[in-house]
């Protein structure tokens, strides 16, 4: 099986799901240090710096007898993320092993617009998740591209439920506005876990939050909310759940920046 050991958290149980794992292909596929050009030298240290294997994370959250999806993983052969990510995705097989059918799902997070999170979305009749509430921030919606608006948002119709800052979900999970690596990307809080999508990519944005990834559309934003975010979660002894790390939870007390952040 391809999900890992739930967390209940606040009463939410937190089930991280691997759709996936695979190296960036096509178009973006480089040398590790060329996505994070800025990391130091002792910012590596432990660290690999061959090839970067991602795992695609999708978490499926389970409260008050309602179930929420966050993202909705790299998706089929024909998917928007087709041309670079491992697919077809295997989420439509985890939930199954999970007893969760398409139609169970009360609402999915999109944390932002980007093949790999929204490519399960939308099947070959319509939104995957058709009794679903699908929470996308004002501020992606609003950048999105026509692609993605005949892909995507046009498709949901009348499930596509636009949101501003912060947002419940359900009681106890909260989606909040973390711009940079888009202009609308969101995070999700279940008590004191962070899902945090896309806001770093890499353990090295551990070890210095300051390190940029090539590919964030607002890199100096990006940094900025990942500090923020990341010294609000430590502050609290809090846990992360990454989107493309091997690991799906990360505490970190065990990952004290490794001197003065320097992008």
């Amino acid at each position: 099986m391809n999900h890992c050991e739930p967390r209940v958290v606040a009463g939410v149980e937190v089930i991280p799901i691997c759709d996936a794992v695979g190296p960036l292909g096509g178009p973006l596929r480089r040398p590790v240090e060329e996505i994070f050009r800025n990391a130091r030298p002792e910012d590596w240290a432990g660290l690999p710096t061959t090839e970067w294997i991602l795992h695609f994370h999708v978490h499926l959250l389970r409260a008050h007898g309602r179930l929420v999806l966050v993202d909705t993983g790299v998706g089929g052969l024909s998917s928007p993320a087709a041309p670079w990510a491992p697919v077809p995705g295997a989420l439509p097989a985890r939930l199954a092993e999970l007893g969760v059918a398409p139609g169970d799902i009360d609402a999915v997070v999109l944390t932002h617009l980007h093949g790999d999170h929204y490519g399960g979305a939308i099947g070959e009749h319509g939104p995957a998740f058709p009794n679903a509430r699908h929470l996308l921030q004002r501020a992606e919606a609003d950048a999105a591209g026509e692609p993605v608006r005949a892909a995507l948002l046009r498709p949901l119709g009348a499930g596509l439920e636009i949101v501003d800052g912060t947002a419940q979900v359900i009681p106890g999970v909260r989606v909040h506005l973390a711009p940079g690596h888009t202009p609308g990307h969101q995070i999700v809080e279940v008590g004191d876990l962070t899902i945090t999508a896309d806001l770093l990519h890499h353990p090295v944005q551990l070890a210095n939050p300051a390190v940029t990834y090539r590919y964030d559309d607002d890199p100096e934003q990006a940094v900025r909310t990942r500090i923020e975010v990341l010294q609000r979660v430590r502050s609290r002894g809090g846990v992360i759940a990454p989107a493309h790390f091997a690991e799906p939870f990360v505490n970190l007390a065990g990952w004290a920046p490794r001197g003065e952040a320097v992008a």
